[in-house]
C-alpha cells in the first residue's frame, strides 16, 4: 500500500512540478527569442541606416565598399539607377534571382507606400522602410530605399536571411527541451526520496497501530477468558467456590476496566482531546501529598520511602495539577511494584533558573540502555513474562504524553548504585 501511495505521490509532484517548469520554459523562452528577434531587427535597421547614408554621400559608389559592407553585414543588395540595375550581378547570390528583390519592392509599395513616382527631381531626402518578409518558405527582412541623386533616383532593394537567426532559436529550444527533461527527471529522483521520507511516519504510525491493537486485543482477551472461564464453572460449583468465581471475575472486570480507561486516555491525547487546565501550582506540596498517599504501600512491601525538597522556596508552576498528581502516581506506582523487598524510593525537587526536575529513584533492577526510550512505547513492558497483572505497559506512556503536553520532559537516568531514576523537567 505504502509503495503504491509513494508512486502516485512521486508522479503527482513530478507532474505538477514538471509542468510548472515547463510553463516557466516556455515563457522565458518566449521572452528570449521575442529580445532575439527584436535585437536583430534593430541590428538590421542600424546597418540599413548606415548603407543610406554612405549612398547618400557618395558620388561615385565603391563596389569594393559595398562588397565589404555585404561581407559584414550579411546583406543581399540590388540597386537600380533611373531603372537601371547596377550590383545585381555582382552582388547577388546565386540563390537569389531577381524576382525576389521585386518581391521587396512591391512589398514596400503596397504596404508601406514607398513609391518613387512621389520623387520630383527637386527632392532631396531620402526614404526607407524596413520589414519582414518570407520568400520560398524562408524568412528574411527586407528593406527599401529611395535616394535623390543627380537628377535621380537610387532605388535600393536588400535582403537579410535569418537562416542563422532561427538556426539559433532551434538550438536555444533544444537546449530548454534537454534542461526540461532533466529537470523534470531530477523532480522525479527528488520527490521518489522525498515522498520516501514522508511516507515513513506514516508507515511507523501504521505499524504502531497494527501493534497497539495486536496487544490491546491480548491484553482485553486475558480477563475475558478468565472471566468467561470463571462464568462456565459457576454453573456447576458449589455455593463457597461459585463466591470464589464471582470475586475473580469482579477483580478481572476491573482489571480491564483500568485498561480501557487508560486506553481513552491514550485516545484523547491523539486526538488532541485532551484536556490540560494550567494554574498556579505549588509542586513541592504535590511532592508531599504523593508522599503520604504512597507511604503505606512502601511500607506495606516493605520498601524506605524519603522526599528531598530543595531549602530555597519554590515558586509556584503553571501546571494541570490532577495531570502532575497522575505523573507521579504512576511513576510512584512503577517503583513501589518493581523495587524488591528492603529497597529504597526517592522524591525529589530541584530548582533551576527557569525549571524545576521532579525525580523519582529507585535501588531496583535498573533499566537497560536500550529499554530506556522503549519503556514510553504503548504496552511495552520490561517483565516479559507478564506476570505483574496489575499493570499493562500503558502507566509511562500516559505520563510521557502529559508532560510532553505540558511543554517538558520525561526521561530516565541509572540511579548511583543501581536502579533507575525518572526525571520531570516542567518549564517555570
Amino acid at each position: 500500500m505504502f509503495k503504491k501511495i509513494q508512486i502516485q505521490l512521486t508522479l503527482l509532484c513530478t507532474l505538477v512540478c514538471g509542468a510548472i517548469l515547463v510553463v516557466m520554459s516556455l515563457v522565458c523562452l518566449s521572452v528570449s527569442e521575442k529580445e532575439s528577434q527584436n535585437q536583430k531587427f534593430a541590428e538590421f535597421q542600424i546597418n540599413v541606416n548606415m548603407l543610406v547614408s554612405y549612398l547618400g554621400s557618395q558620388t561615385v559608389i565603391s563596389h569594393a565598399w559595398l562588397s565589404q559592407f555585404r561581407s559584414d553585414t550579411g546583406f543581399e543588395i540590388d540597386i537600380q539607377d533611373n531603372g537601371f540595375q547596377l550590383t545585381f550581378g555582382h552582388t547577388a547570390p546565386n540563390f537569389l534571382e531577381e524576382g525576389d528583390f521585386a518581391s521587396v519592392r512591391q512589398k514596400a509599395k503596397t504596404d508601406y507606400g514607398v513609391l518613387e513616382e512621389a520623387f520630383t527631381a527637386d527632392s532631396v531626402l531620402s526614404t526607407h522602410t524596413e520589414f519582414e518578409l518570407s520568400l520560398k518558405g524562408e524568412p528574411y527582412y527586407g528593406a527599401m530605399a529611395l535616394i535623390p541623386k543627380n537628377n535621380g533616383i537610387l532605388n535600393i532593394a536588400i535582403l537579410f536571411p535569418l537562416a542563422r537567426l532561427q538556426k539559433d532559436i532551434l538550438l536555444q529550444r533544444l537546449l530548454f527541451a534537454g534542461a526540461d527533461i532533466c529537470g523534470v527527471l531530477l523532480l522525479g529522483v527528488f520527490f521518489w526520496f522525498f515522498t520516501w521520507r514522508m511516507i515513513q511516519p506514516l508507515k511507523k504510525n501504521r505499524q504502531k497501530q497494527a501493534a497497539f491493537i495486536a496487544s490491546a486485543s491480548h491484553e482485553l482477551r486475558s480477563p475475558l477468558t478468565v472471566m468467561l472461564s470463571c462464568l462456565s464453572a459457576m454453573q456447576q460449583a458449589s455455593p463457597e467456590e461459585a463466591k470464589h468465581f464471582s470475586n475473580t471475575i469482579e477483580l478481572e472486570g476491573k482489571r480491564m476496566g483500568r485498561l480501557i480507561e487508560d486506553m481513552l486516555t491514550l485516545s484523547s491525547t491523539d486526538n488532541s482531546q485532551f484536556d490540560i487546565c494550567k494554574t498556579p501550582v505549588e509542586l513541592d506540596t504535590l511532592l508531599l501529598t504523593a508522599y503520604e498517599k504512597f507511604e503505606p504501600l512502601a511500607q506495606k512491601k516493605h520498601l524506605s520511602l524519603r522526599v528531598s525538597l530543595p531549602e530555597e522556596m519554590v515558586p509556584p508552576c503553571l501546571c494541570d495539577k490532577g495531570r502532575m498528581e497522575q505523573v507521579l502516581s504512576i511513576l510512584l506506582d512503577n517503583a513501589v511494584s518493581y523495587t524488591p523487598q528492603g529497597g529504597a524510593i526517592s522524591l525529589s525537587l530541584k530548582l533551576e533558573p527557569d525549571k524545576v526536575l521532579l525525580g523519582v529513584s529507585d535501588n531496583g533492577d535498573g533499566i537497560s540502555d536500550e529499554e530506556k526510550e522503549a519503556v514510553f512505547d504503548r504496552f511495552y513492558r520490561c517483565d516479559k513474562s507478564h506476570k505483574d497483572k496489575s499493570h499493562f505497559g500503558l502507566g509511562l506512556c500516559i505520563a510521557h504524553e502529559i508532560v510532553r503536553m505540558h511543554k517538558g520532559k520525561l526521561w530516565i537516568e541509572d540511579t548511583p548504585g543501581g536502579g533507575a531514576t525518572f526525571i520531570v523537567s516542567i518549564n517555570l
